[in-house]
């Protein structure tokens, strides 16, 4: 944003300095500003609606307890493998070896014989 110096008009008018805005820079702060204001705007909104304006409540009390086992009665259920045996995975075939170039770079068009 240019400062513009205090001078006199030709008319012999004293005009102050003053800062003058770019062309169009109004239009895109005005815009800018108005996003920005519009983001807050949902962003405020949008967080106290389902809170009722406050803190959220837990719905849990920790630690966890289970009232139907319990505290000292031994695990019914230990876990144990699904399968007593080795899984044998299929081993991939080895590739074959990628085949070797039959031309070296660079090309010597000369060397062919063809003029061009």
């Amino acid at each position: 944003m240019p400062f513009v110096r205090p001078y006199t008009r030709s008319d012999g008018t004293p005009v102050r300095g003053h800062s003058r805005w770019a062309p169009g820079a109004r239009r895109e702060m005005t815009v800018f500003a108005v996003f920005g204001l519009a983001v807050l705007g949902f962003g405020h909104t949008s967080a106290a609606e389902g809170t009722g304006g406050g803190p959220p409540t837990p719905s849990v009390t920790y630690p966890i307890h289970f009232d139907d086992i319990p505290h000292n009665a031994p695990r019914v259920a230990v876990p144990h493998p699904t399968v007593s045996y080795p899984i044998r995975f299929d081993t991939p075939a080895p590739r074959k070896a990628a085949p070797a170039p039959s031309v070296s770079y660079p090309i010597d068009l000369a060397a062919l014989g063809g003029g061009r």
